[in-house]
């Protein structure tokens, strides 16, 4: 049983959605995101990564960053920009990146069950990125970014989706990345009975994106909780701001890495010690993986295609059996002494968007070693991690397209 909860959100006034819907906040650096808001006063960034408004000298963790946000939300508020709905509802939000559409239901899941394992995890989160969204979520006393959650798809909520989203919606616009978002309100009584029934039917959320978020939503709500001695059904702190969709419409992109050098070996002492456990064929033209268990690299100038060998691994570990852990444990660690790729800052992670041209330009110009392409990670294999109560290696999963922060906001 899944407890999935109408709520009434702030949110923006339809004629500004365009302006003020921005990228996650961990998406982007500081210097990216201040250029990303030139000309745009009205953006979410304002909020989600209020460090651009702050000086330069700012430290990471001052409290000035987390007051800036309050300040500009609810300024944002005060303009107009932003308005609450006077009742709960669920909210449906599709987004559509080429010819592909994912379409999920924004609501709230509850912080208790997140402690009591119910919703489920595949990633461990750093102590200082959670407490920068504690920081975020206590100051603002709102959750301004939904957790990615998926669930395995039922057919008689898809169908309550279906026809909800053949009326008219509230939002409908394309991003500057191409990207298209559209959003219904749900606000009849009957249909939110509905989804929410549906919801109690599901075994289980899994947290696809938004691990901090929902760390730190959980976090703020135990701190709350032991000062609070009202019901705990009355809190709106007890419950965590996501958007829920089907497993089914998930695509999981390629998560890449480059290593800045050989660890003190010649190129061809390096292929040689990789051979032990991998099949290495030159030429490799179609630069990405077609197959789980193949990686593409690029090493001096060309592209090889490495495959892992039989009996190397565990087919039956849900985890060792992932190519993130394989590239992990029988390259990055014995060959090139990548031993915690979490905090080693010889190696950097590039999410499959950006292509393989980024891996070859990060050896051709930038001063690495050599790069690797990774097979995308299925989300049958993500929720076989979850379940078995599994962590997967750091930078396993990269989803695209990103939620929009700022379209949905849940006061606390």
């Amino acid at each position: 049983m899944a407890l999935v909860i109408p709520f009434k959100a702030v949110r923006p006034q339809p004629k500004y959605v365009s302006q003020v819907a921005a990228l996650p906040y961990d998406v982007m650096t500081r210097e990216e995101a201040q250029k990303a808001v030139v000309g745009n006063p009205l953006s979410f960034m304002h909020v989600e990564k209020s460090e651009i408004d702050v000086p330069d000298q700012t430290q990471s963790n001052d409290m000035l960053i987390y007051e800036t946000a309050k300040r500009n939300l609810v300024q944002m508020c005060e303009k107009g920009i932003l308005m609450q709905d006077k009742s709960p509802c669920f909210y449906i939000y599709r987004q559509q990146m080429g010819g592909r559409k994912q379409t999920g239901i924004v609501g709230l899941m509850s912080a208790i069950e997140y402690d009591a394992g119910k919703i489920k995890k595949h990633e461990l989160t750093r102590k200082d990125k959670e407490e920068d969204r504690i920081n975020h979520v206590s100051t603002v006393n709102a959750q301004t970014g939904p957790v990615f959650i998926s669930y395995r798809e039922r057919q008689n909520l898809s169908k309550i989706v279906d026809k909800i989203t053949a009326g008219t919606p509230e939002y409908d616009f394309t991003a500057d990345d191409g990207v298209t978002h559209t959003a219904w309100i749900v606000a009849d009584a009957k249909q939110i009975e509905e989804i929410k029934k549906e919801f109690y039917e599901v075994d289980a959320l899994y947290i696809a994106d938004g691990h901090h978020r929902a760390a730190a939503a959980a976090t703020v709500a135990r701190k709350r909780r032991s000062k609070d001695n009202q019901s705990v059904a009355t809190n709106e702190f007890e419950s965590v701001l996501a958007v829920f969709f089907p497993d089914t419409q998930l695509r999981v992109m390629d998560y890449n890495r480059a290593v800045k050098d050989l660890n003190g070996l010649t190129p061809d002492k390096y292929l040689e010690k990789i051979s032990s456990c991998f099949t290495v064929s030159k030429n490799f033209t179609a630069r990405s993986p077609q197959q789980l268990h193949d990686f593409g690299m690029y090493l001096g100038g060309q592209w090889y295609k490495i495959t892992i060998k039989n009996g190397m691994f565990n087919e039956s570990d849900p985890v060792a059996s992932l190519d993130a852990a394989i590239l992990q444990e029988h390259l990055l660690d014995p060959v090139l002494d990548i031993k915690d790729p979490r905090v080693d800052d010889r190696i950097k992670f590039i999410g499959g968007i950006r292509g393989m041209d980024e891996l070859e330009k990060l050896v051709n110009k930038d001063g690495f070693a050599v790069s690797f392409s990774v097979y995308p990670t299925t989300m049958e294999q993500i929720i076989k991690v979850a379940d078995a109560g599994a962590i997967m290696p750091p930078k396993s999963t990269w989803f695209e397209p990103k939620l929009r922060s700022g379209m949905f906001v849940h006061e606390i």
